[in-house]
C-alpha cells in the first residue's frame, strides 16, 4: 500500500520545478511560496483537481534549507480508512493481524523532510486526532505501541474539497483546520487564467517532442484561441493530455483549429466569452481581478442554462414516455429526483458499467474510493 499512496524523491530527482504562468494569480502564487519557503509553516494548498497543487508543493520544499532532505506525497484518498494509522505513523510487529514486521510509516520516513498529503480532506476523524498531535509537537505512537516517537516534518495539505463546509458537517476537526490553513495557497483552475495556457502548451510540446522524438510543426492563431476559449474541467492535467495526443496522434503536423476541437470534450465557447477582453500581462491588479469575476460570473450563468436545459430535455423524455404508453405519469403526480437520488442512481449506474470495479467508477465518479465506499454503505448499494 506505501508503494502505492506514497512517492519518494531520491537526490537524483530533485530538481526545482517550473512554476509556468503569466497570470497575476500565478504571480502571487509564486510570491507567497518565495515567503514560506525559508520557514516551517504548515501550508494548506487548495484548488480542484489537476491545478498543480502537487508543483506547487514541491516548489515550496525544493525553496527550502529541507531541500536535500525527503519530499514523500501521500494520497490520503488512495488508503483504505482501517489502515490509514499504520501507513501515515508505522506500526509494531504483532499489532494487528498481516503485521509479520515492524514497519515504518510515512512520517518517519518524511522525517528531517517534507510530507505532502494530498487530499487531506479524505483523512478519517480518528487519524486526523493523531495527525494533530503530530503537527503540534511532533510526537506521535506506532499502532501497538504505547512509546512516542518524535519527528521533524514540514507539513504540507493539499484538497480539492471546501474544508469550510467539511467542518461544518463535522467531517473535518476545526482545531485541524485552522492548524494547517496557517498559510493557505489557492491555485485558480485553468479556466479563470486563460493567459497561462499558451505558456502551458509551449512547455508540454516541448516536453512531449522531446519524449516522442516528434518535430512539432506549429499551432495556428485561430487553434491556439480555441484552447483558450475552452472551460478544462481537468485543468492542467488535461491540457497535458491534450497536447500529447495531438502531437502523437497528428504526427507534429501544424495544428489546424479543426483539428484542436476533435480533442477536447464537449467544446463549446459561450456567446458571451468572444465579447471579453482578453487579459494580458501589464494590467493593474485591480483590472485583472474585475476580469476574473466577469469570467466567474459568465461561467455561472451559463451552467444554469445548461441545467435548466438538461431539465427540458428530461422533461421531453418524460413526455414522449407517456405518449408511447409505458406508464410513466406527468404533472402534478409525477416525482423530482432529489440530489441523493440523483447520486445514488450515478454511482450505481458506473458501478454497472464497470463490472463492480471501485476504483474505475470511483474514478469515472471523479472522486476517491474511500467516498464511494462510504456512499455505496449510505445507499445500501453492497
Amino acid at each position: 500500500m506505501q508503494d502505492a499512496a506514497m512517492k519518494k524523491e531520491t537526490s537524483q530527482d530533485r530538481e526545482n520545478p517550473e512554476i509556468l504562468g503569466e497570470s497575476v494569480a500565478m504571480r502571487k502564487i509564486v510570491d507567497v511560496i518565495a515567503q514560506v519557503a525559508p520557514t516551517d509553516i504548515t501550508v494548506l494548498i487548495s484548488g480542484e483537481s489537476g491545478v498543480g497543487k502537487e508543483v506547487v508543493a514541491k516548489a515550496i520544499h525544493n525553496a527550502s534549507a529541507r531541500s536535500r532532505r525527503p519530499f514523500v506525497t501521500v494520497n490520503c484518498g488512495a488508503i483504505p480508512e482501517g489502515i490509514i494509522e499504520s501507513e501515515l505513523f508505522g506500526h509494531e510487529r504483532g499489532s494487528f493481524t498481516g503485521a509479520s514486521d515492524q514497519r515504518k510509516g510515512y512520517f518517519e520516513l518524511a522525517d528531517g523532510g517534507t510530507i505532502f498529503l494530498d487530499e487531506i480532506g479524505e483523512l478519517p476523524l480518528a487519524a486526523q486526532v493523531k495527525f494533530l498531535r503530530v503537527l503540534e509537537n511532533g510526537e506521535f505512537q506506532r499502532v501497538g505501541s504505547s512509546v512516542p516517537k518524535r519527528v521533524n516534518v514540514r507539513v504540507i495539505g493539499a484538497t480539492n474539497k471546501d474544508l469550510e463546509a467539511e467542518v461544518r458537517h463535522e467531517r473535518f476537526r476545526t482545531d485541524l483546520f485552522f492548524r494547517l490553513r496557517s498559510v493557505n495557497i489557492v491555485v485558480p483552475p485553468l479556466r479563470e487564467r486563460p493567459e497561462d495556457i499558451p505558456v502551458f502548451f509551449r512547455h508540454f510540446v516541448e516536453e512531449v517532442s522531446q519524449k516522442h522524438q516528434i518535430t512539432f510543426g506549429g499551432i495556428a492563431p485561430g487553434a491556439m484561441r480555441l484552447l483558450e476559449s475552452y472551460h478544462w474541467p481537468g485543468n492542467v492535467r488535461e491540457l497535458r493530455n491534450v497536447v500529447e495526443s495531438m502531437l502523437v496522434l497528428e504526427q507534429g503536423k501544424y495544428i489546424e483549429p479543426e483539428m484542436v476541437k476533435k480533442y477536447l470534450k464537449n467544446y463549446k465557447i459561450p456567446e458571451e466569452d468572444r465579447h471579453l477582453p482578453v487579459p494580458v500581462v501589464g494590467k493593474s491588479v485591480e483590472q485583472a481581478e474585475r476580469e476574473l469575476i466577469f469570467r466567474a460570473l459568465l461561467d455561472i450563468k451559463g451552467n444554469l442554462v445548461e441545467l435548466k436545459n438538461l431539465f427540458l430535455d428530461q422533461r421531453r423524455q418524460s413526455d414522449e414516455n407517456v405518449d408511447s404508453g409505458n406508464g410513466v405519469q406527468n404533472g402534478p403526480e409525477s416525482k423530482t429526483l432529489s440530489l441523493q437520488d440523483m447520486e445514488q442512481r450515478m454511482i450505481t449506474e458506473a458501478l454497472e458499467r464497470y463490472k463492480g470495479n471501485r476504483r474505475v467508477a470511483a474514478r469515472a465518479l471523479n472522486i476517491s474510493e474511500r467516498t464511494l465506499y462510504r456512499k455505496i454503505k449510505e445507499y445500501d448499494l453492497e
